[in-house]
């Protein structure tokens, strides 16, 4: 059975932790609280992955700095920002700092675990994209140099006459490096061969 999804509360009401972990646990959530977002912070890397409910207004570091200092160390949690009322300009920016929503005290437990779907679906699907290019890389490392760069210039749209000209080799030396692709990667049509180059980051012009 999977084990209950971890909420991270960061909040200095103690009331408000309290209220907020109650009504967390009695929906099946495990939950860690902290008193400030200095104290969170400083379990860093150690802290485990879950969702963070961040109250805005706190003393010592508010919550757009907790937030802002997490980018900065690669905490990538989803956020869900908790706010006081009149606190929506200060909710705004935490949006489009990348925080997933915002709730306002007092809230509701339907609100919360609505908030809390969301981000926890950002979690789920950044794990299963990690899958899916970790399983692409995988794929990819059994092609020849040639046939990667091949697959390469497909990924980029590039025609077959293009891929040949490229590499100084001819139209049809490059449909036999397709047809290899294609068997390597058990891919059944061009399109799914070109998912797995996608996973795996081939195709992306540099920024």
């Amino acid at each position: 059975m999977a084990e209950p999804r971890l909420v991270h509360i960061i909040d200095d009401e103690e009331a408000i932790r309290r209220s907020a972990s109650f009504m967390l646990k009695t929906s099946g959530f495990r939950v860690e609280t902290w008193t400030s977002g200095v104290e969170f912070l400083k379990a860093g890397r150690h802290a485990e992955m879950g969702c963070v409910l961040l109250d805005v207004r706190m003393p010592e570091m508010d919550g757009l700095e907790v937030q802002q200092a997490m980018a900065e160390r690669g905490l990538a949690m989803p956020v869900v920002v908790m706010t006081g009322h009149g606190d929506i300009s200060i909710a705004v920016r935490a949006m489009k700092a990348g925080a997933i929503d915002f709730i306002e005290k007092p809230f509701s437990k339907a609100l919360l675990l609505e908030a809390l779907a969301s981000a926890f679906e950002r979690i789920d699907r950044a794990e299963s994209d990690a899958a899916r290019a970790a399983g692409a890389a995988v794929a990819i490392g059994g092609l020849t140099v040639r046939e990667r760069e091949v697959l390469a210039g497909l990924a980029q749209g590039l025609p077959n006459k293009t891929i040949a000209y490229d590499f100084g080799i001819s139209p049809r030396t490059v449909e036999v490096h397709r047809a290899n692709i294609m068997t390597k990667l058990h891919a059944r049509s061009l399109s799914e061969a070109l998912r797995i180059a996608f996973a795996a980051g081939m195709g992306k012009t540099p920024a």
